[in-house]
């Protein structure tokens, strides 16, 4: 099988009436009438592109969209109505609670027979599933650090000092280069694929979109800095074993060397971070703001099953024998 590249563009096919009507109204002139939200599913492809849509323009934004979009305050009262919907699905499908020890003790126990995409790719995955994996994955690894910084000025003492120092690791070290959105470029790059910003987000479906959103909507909301933290806390702890399986994978394969670099960048780093969260970040912010416990929890349970709707969004479609591409992204 192979994948049919969509062009380059700068604004994105709709997908639904609600993500139709934000993308036209960014066409207009801020302040232009917006839709109310209707009825749309929580997890579903319409909200999170018109989600998506909305928190890309506190990123990139879109070279011909009105730059003043960016605090309309009728696009943020949509904005709010639709994170609304997906906060209330969140809630809803996590246990929730404020054991947080439990919480992170099950992030560090990696399963005697792991599952998941990754071990799918390492056991019986062909090379254009991996490709598929990088362009979901590109999609969160283009901003993978930034919602993060929002975080800064909300924290202090050394849960702030403990943070910056994850940053900036995610941001090279003060090298371009070696910022990780960068290398994850270089990895699309070195399996063949464009590594333009957001260029796949066409054919990637809601389950990854849905990802990146629930990042962006924590970062942009001081009030969620806890679940922020869970996340983050979440992503550093379990991406070692998962990054190495990755490794494994792509030696399997003789990738590019830049494909296996991405993830041996994250063996090493992540290893690091997962310590510098636990007794630099949480442990401190506990300290200053113990009432920040129940929503780190959140942050890690929305994390997991965020990542569990990924997962297996993409096994269907591979066990099916199919693209995990959306409908007309890729022809055999």
């Amino acid at each position: 099988m192979t994948i049919a590249v969509p062009p380059t563009r700068t604004r994105f096919a709709q997908r639904g009436e609600l993500s139709g009507a934000v993308i036209d109204a960014l066409g207009r002139s801020p302040g232009s009438p917006l839709p109310g939200l209707g009825s749309v599913d929580p997890f579903g492809d319409d909200l999170h592109l018109a989600l998506h849509t909305c928190y890309e323009l506190h990123y990139q934004g879109f070279p011909e969209v009105d730059p003043g979009w960016e605090w309309d305050p009728g696009l943020l009262t949509l904005r709010a109505e639709m994170e609304r919907v997906f906060l209330d699905a969140l809630r809803e499908a996590v246990p929730g609670g404020d054991d947080l020890d439990t919480e992170l003790e099950r992030l560090l126990v990696v399963p005697d027979e792991p599952s998941g995409t990754g071990a799918y790719l390492l056991d019986e995955g062909h090379w254009w599933q991996v490709r598929e994996y990088f362009l979901h994955r590109s999609i969160y690894h283009h901003k993978e650090a930034d919602p993060y910084a929002w975080m800064i000025p909300r924290l202090r003492g050394q849960a702030k000092a403990s943070l910056v120092a994850v940053e900036f690791d995610e941001f090279g070290g003060g090298r371009g280069e070696r910022v990780h959105a960068q290398l994850y470029a270089d990895l699309l790059a070195g399996a063949g694929l464009n590594p333009d910003y957001l260029h796949y987000l066409d054919v990637v479906g809601a389950p990854m979109l849905a990802l990146v959103d629930m990042m962006s909507l924590f970062g942009l909301h001081r009030r969620h800095r806890g679940a922020l933290v869970g996340h983050l806390a979440a992503v550093e702890i379990t991406s070692p074993p998962g990054a190495r399986r990755m490794v494994d994978t792509l030696r399997r394969f003789d990738a590019d060397p830049a494909c296996i670099r991405f993830y041996t960048e994250h063996v090493e780093a992540d290893a690091v971070h997962e310590q510098v969260m636990r007794h630099g970040v949480i442990a401190d912010l506990l300290v200053q703001e113990p009432e920040q416990r129940a929503a780190m929890v959140f942050g890690i349970q929305v994390t997991n099953l965020l990542e569990d709707r990924f997962a297996e969004y993409m096994l269907d479609a591979w066990r099916a024998g199919r693209s995990s591409l959306r409908e007309g992204a890729a022809d055999a």
